[in-house]
């Protein structure tokens, strides 16, 4: 009798163990899962973009040194939502104590229409970040580029990027930005030196700057003067 107690005041716990554990789990019987990085992270109130190379590009803004500008790793499409993956630069010098707004060039998939307005969605070491790029009427992708400079505005006020073509080790600096007319900027890059060597390769460089006093907000012309450039007109992609 004392054996059999025993053994039906194990039978009671273990009913009583299970009811608890169904208590405790959610319906489904999972587990809440864990927040993932993105989710513990404040997304960063400074990351911009323009469109640039007639739509066949992106250039995501951020703020940084300005020697060690981080490197798309992954760009993906999901449910009308770029995906991007920034990864730090393949460099072994070390990195200035700037803060400055620096680009990072993306190449823009195939389905994307620059017409169209698109949330992208940034991730990185330690990093998250989301922005909205307004589309722009006339961008026209389609072919391999044509090497020439473009540029478009960025999110914040007066900012916009610079996309130029040349060699890698040969990048043009910029000395003076000024607006010139109700809808014109004029960038003016510094001299090179006499013997400057630069590699024969043809890269895509970007550059980040900003311009006031402006009274128009579309139709922007921009012109570049000074280095290899020889009052190089072109429009500024978006709206200021």
């Amino acid at each position: 009798m004392a054996r059999s107690g025993f053994l039906a005041g194990l039978g009671v716990l273990a009913l009583a163990s299970l009811a608890l554990a169904g208590c405790a789990t959610p319906s489904g019987g999972s587990t809440s899962p864990e927040p993932t990085p993105t989710q513990t992270l404040e997304p960063d109130p400074d990351l911009g973009a323009a469109w640039l190379d007639d739509g066949r590009m992106i250039g995501l803004v951020t703020l940084g040194s300005s020697t060690c500008v981080p490197q798309a790793d992954q760009v993906q499409l999901a449910d009308d939502v770029l995906h991007v993956t920034l990864a730090k630069p393949d460099t072994t010098q070390a990195c200035t104590r700037d803060l400055v707004p620096r680009a990072t060039l993306v190449t823009v998939p195939k389905d994307v229409d620059p017409e169209k307005n698109l949330q992208i969605e940034v991730t990185g070491d330690n990093y998250f970040g989301r922005v909205e790029l307004d589309g722009v009427a006339g961008l026209a992708p389609g072919g391999a580029t044509d090497y020439l400079p473009s540029a478009g505005w960025a999110t914040a006020k007066g900012q916009f990027v610079i996309l130029t073509w040349g060699s890698s080790t040969c990048i043009p600096v910029i000395q003076d930005v000024a607006a010139t007319g109700p809808a014109e900027v004029k960038v003016t890059y510094q001299t090179p030196p006499e013997n400057q060597v630069c590699t024969m390769d043809m890269t895509p460089r970007a550059a980040v700057t900003a311009v006031n006093a402006l009274q128009d907000d579309t139709g922007v012309q921009l012109i570049l003067t000074g280095d290899e450039f020889d009052n190089v007109k072109i429009p500024i992609y978006g709206t200021n």
